[in-house]
């Protein structure tokens, strides 16, 4: 069976609180390898590390998502760079800006987004970026700050062509989720053409943004077969070689680790 990377997903949320350990089994049963689930908070950060001390088929990041930059408790910059110190944590984030929903004021976003990305240099790992309706503010900000050593991942990307290009000419990965599998995706899928195979990840968002055979339903790290297998047929490419490409690539943005300890 192909071995699948479910690059981001929130595993500390409450809609797994009651069953995480079938959610996992059903994944791995599923072909999947590796799971990073993504802190969104301090408090999300520290819960998804601590998911990943216990389950080896899981790593984390820390970070602070846009909606929530309005909120912070003091220290939390500290205790982020704390939990950075372990190795089952690989990036930073997510972090960056939500121009949509404008949950948090820009200036609380904005500001966060560069302490985030100062934090991943000073830390030496990878920025895990959220840009919704801030394509062109999430660029300006990451010209002007210093970027890690491995810049990062552009996360469930719904921007067009321009802007993949943009952010590819910084370094970053593009990944896809759910939203790709949607019949009037065609957009994303025609997409996928222009992002070179050793910059493209996927992921599911779970709980969010389930694919298509489960709209309306939990997603979960499991369902990330189906992404593999659209986007397979979107490049017109056997599962396997898509999946060993991406493997690859997941490796080389967030660390051996990523896999090594389902394998210990």
């Amino acid at each position: 069976m192909s071995a699948l990377i479910d690059t981001h997903a929130h595993l500390d949320f409450p809609q797994f609180k009651n069953d995480l350990e079938p959610v996992l089994d059903r994944a791995i049963k599923s072909g999947v390898v590796a799971i990073i689930s993504a802190g969104t908070d301090e408090h999300s950060s520290k819960r998804s590390v601590e998911i990943s001390k216990k389950y080896q088929q899981v790593s984390s990041s820390v970070g602070v998502h846009p909606h929530g930059t309005a909120h912070v408790s003091k220290g939390w910059e500290e205790q982020l760079e704390s939990l950075a110190k372990f190795d089952n944590v690989l990036a930073i984030g997510e972090t960056g800006l939500d121009f949509y929903r404008n949950l948090s004021p820009r200036e609380n976003q904005e500001e966060l987004f560069r302490k985030h990305l100062r934090l991943a240099c000073r830390v030496q790992k990878p920025v895990i970026i959220h840009s919704r309706e801030a394509h062109a503010e999430t660029l300006q900000i990451l010209k002007e700050e210093e970027l890690p050593l491995r810049s990062g991942v552009m996360h469930c990307f719904s921007g067009d062509r321009k802007w993949a290009e943009a952010f590819l000419d910084l370094g970053f990965y593009i990944s896809m989720a759910g939203p790709v599998t949607y019949p009037r995706s065609h957009a994303l899928r025609d997409l996928l053409k222009y992002i070179p195979a050793d910059r493209l990840l996927l992921e599911t968002d779970a709980p969010y943004l389930p694919p298509q055979a489960y709209r309306s339903q939990r997603n979960e790290p499991a369902y990330i077969r189906l992404i593999y297998e659209r986007v397979a047929l979107a490049l017109d490419q056997d599962l396997d070689q898509l999946a060993e490409q991406l493997y690859v690539n997941a490796v080389r943005l967030f660390s051996d680790s990523l896999v090594d300890r389902h394998n210990d």
